[in-house]
């Protein structure tokens, strides 16, 4: 496999197909199943789903007990499979069967010329009589057999419910329920999941009816959720007798709660619906879910299972596995054979719609309120103490803290904001901190630790005190220990609580100075919340005007300006620029949030290219300014992975001892409490490795 396919990566590519009906003409039928099982083989998709009984066609009422029909069936089922024989693909097509002297709606798995195995639908519809032409797959004879001999694989294929494992597509398992059985009271898909299903297919014939598409989808949703599970649909359309129903051929693909695919009602021709599976991700949660874990070790139906290859890299096959192989350099490509669908988030911790980010920003902003009100009763409501730099941090920390006042019914006297100026404190930031606190009734004081700054280097005999321009660690340190050294006293005096203001960026990557610096607080509001959602939050009180109209003023301008340290002396008003020392928060976070998912270095390189190497592609925030939107190469998105690793596993020691803060992201939090548990001495070296091969390769490649 190349970089740049997604089954190198953890992914599976599934379609989920509609095509034009013909009822009664099987003959028909099968040339459109095998041109759109081919079309979707060439984009990439190892899983094809086709509607429910599409080789002959749903609507046809008592016809289904024709012989005539039921052996023209079997005959299209035999040259579907020679017509896809050639595909790497898993085609699962429904059919009307003759089994054990019944008939049975059936799931169908055909792959590289041969029958794989068989569902019957279990539970009939009695809204479409069902009942009346088909027999349960729950009757089965345990001994039953499909005899077929003409068509390769059918007098041993198992039948029921079961799974088939894809030897050559890692954590590939497929698993069916048909139709109707996909909205009964009994699930059949969890136990399927449970025993290691990771896609459920459902070849599905639904009538169209008010509301009845949103049902199905939402309870695909809360299956593929439950399940921990990927789940494909494909329903019957245009073509099926109009009669007594309507047909509107929806397809849809959830992961894990979440759409990821789907077609518009109504086609008039073939439609398909492509995702990349996660297979990666689903396996990572399985693993995390301990009741997932606690349900399997139940009783769980008994169920068959069916091992395959479906030839990865086949020498000789007409339709290649890997449709990237061809691509001629993966780095710099922007050809949409290559693209991910669907792309990955470019900011994994926020929902891509705005209605998503509005509501998100809302329960993030609850949860640390909430904390924070919860802390300061528990204490008897001391005054907050906080440093205001003028800096996104402390501006969001600072918003807290007077919600939690209001909140509480506290003068914002209780409130001590101080702004700590420092050899690098520009002009501009610290007008923003008064300004933000006169906008918000609080007062801010002002202590110049200059005067302090220069004694303490003075004392360790520090060349800076002697004139020298030595802006190294031990400067920037000073300035920051000294902040939170006063903040801390303060409360001592005062009788308050230190408002950590620090956040999951900082964390990750190490970024704050430890001990008594601005690692260190009584509470932080801000350690579950990653930079740029920070900045996401602010923007969203300003849409919101959360607190009037000069504080939203205040807010736009400081989201306006350079994230910065202010350690390090710059020229003029220039500020020293925090994503110019250590690299992109939008791109840490990234990486963050795929290794703590679990995934290895080069498939979160891959992710990364695939999210943010056209900025013209994929979904932004809708107010997120054009300037704010960039691009990444892969070199570049390697080198700063590099640097990424680096600083994550030599920064865990600070992540050891933090203080007490909300999480905002099930899963994806530093504290060692409760989310990370990791040795502060491990090694990064096999990461950090498998990036440096990455990099000597892609130099290799030039």
């Amino acid at each position: 496999m190349t970089f740049a396919s997604s089954y190198a990566h953890g992914f599976a590519r599934v379609a989920a197909i509609t095509i034009p009906s013909h009822p009664g003409e099987p003959d028909r039928n099968v040339p459109e199943i095998a041109a759109a099982a081919r079309q979707a083989a060439r984009q990439g998709a190892c899983v094809a789903v086709f509607p429910e009984m599409c080789i002959s066609g749903y609507t046809l009422d008592d016809l289904v007990f024709s012989e005539r029909l039921l052996a023209s069936v079997e005959k299209g089922i035999e040259l579907l499979a020679k017509a896809t024989s050639d595909c790497a693909e898993l085609i699962v097509v429904g059919a009307p069967l003759r089994i054990a002297g019944q008939i049975y709606d059936c799931a169908v798995f055909l792959a590289r010329g041969k029958v794989i195995a068989l569902t019957p639908k279990v539970f009939l519809s009695s809204e479409a009589y069902e009942k009346r032409y088909f027999t349960s797959g729950a009757h089965l004879p345990a001994d039953a057999r499909w005899e077929a001999p003409q068509i390769p694989g059918a007098s041993e294929a198992p039948i029921g419910n079961g799974i088939i494992n894809i030897e050559d597509v890692a954590g590939l398992a497929v698993g069916a329920e048909v139709g109707s059985d996909g909205t009964a009271a009994r699930s059949l898909a969890l136990p399927l999941a449970l025993q290691g299903a990771s896609v459920i297919v459902n070849p599905a014939a639904y009538p169209a009816t008010l509301e009845g598409g949103e049902q199905q989808r939402l309870l695909a949703g809360a299956t593929s959720r439950r399940g921990i599970c990927a789940y494909v649909s494909a329903g019957a359309g245009n073509g099926e007798s109009s009669s007594d129903s309507a047909w509107d051929g929806r397809t849809f693909i959830y992961q894990d709660g979440s759409k990821i695919a789907e077609t518009d009602p109504f086609p008039t021709d073939t439609r398909i619906a492509l995702a990349d599976i996660d297979l990666t991700a689903l396996v990572n949660r399985r693993r995390r879910e301990s009741s997932f874990a606690d349900t399997q070790a139940g009783k769980i139906e008994k169920t068959w299972e069916v091992k395959i290859r479906l030839g990865v890299g086949a020498a000789g096959a007409a339709i290649p596995f890997d449709p990237w192989a061809n691509v001629s350099n993966a780095a710099t490509s922007k050809d949409a054979q290559v693209a991910l669908g669907p792309a990955p988030a470019r900011f994994p911790f926020l929902p891509t719609d705005q209605a998503g980010i509005d509501r998100a920003c809302r329960q993030a902003f609850e949860i640390q309120v909430y904390g924070l009100k919860k802390r300061l009763q528990a204490v008897g409501n001391p005054k907050m103490v906080l440093g205001v730099s003028g800096g996104l941090d402390s501006t969001q920390a600072i918003l807290v803290c007077s919600e939690v006042a209001a909140r509480l019914g506290l003068e914002k006297s209780q409130i001590l904001a101080y702004t700590l100026p420092g050899f690098a404190t520009s002009e501009g930031t610290k007008s923003h901190a008064y300004k933000l606190c006169e906008s918000l009734g609080i007062k801010c004081e002002e202590i110049d630790i200059r005067p302090a700054a220069r004694q303490m280097l003075a004392d360790m005999g520090h060349p800076f005190a002697k004139g020298a321009a030595q802006y190294d660690v031990t400067f920037e340190n000073v300035q920051a220990g000294l902040r939170t050294d006063y903040l801390f006293r303060i409360a001592n005096h005062q009788g308050g609580l230190v408002i950590g203001t620090g956040d999951l960026s900082e964390a990750a990557l190490g970024w704050c100075t430890y001990g008594v610096g601005d690692h260190m607080s009584h509470y932080s509001v801000n350690p579950g919340i990653p930079k740029t959602m920070l900045q996401t939050m602010i923007r969203w009180a300003c849409r919101e005007n959360l607190f009037g109209e000069a504080c939203t003023k205040v807010l736009q301008d400081i989201l306006a300006q350079e994230i910065s340290p202010e350690l390090i002396p710059g020229g003029g008003e220039k500020l020293q620029s925090t994503q110019d020392t250590i690299g992109p928060y939008e791109l840490h976070e990234f990486f963050l949030y795929h290794l703590l998912l679990g995934r290895e270095p080069r498939d979160i390189a891959y992710l990364a290219w695939q999210a943010w190497r056209d900025k013209d592609n994929g979904v932004w925030p809708a107010d997120l300014p054009e300037a704010d939107r960039h691009q990444y190469d892969l070199e570049t998105i390697l080198r700063w992975l590099h640097e990424f690793l680096r600083r994550f596993f030599t920064s865990q020691f600070k992540r050891t001892c933090v203080p007490g803060g909300p999480g905002i992201t099930s899963g994806f939090g530093l504290s060692p409490r409760g989310d990370l548990r990791m040795p502060s001495d491990i090694s990064g070296r096999i990461w950090i490795k498998q990036v440096d091969e990455l990099l000597a390769q892609l130099e290799d490649d030039k």
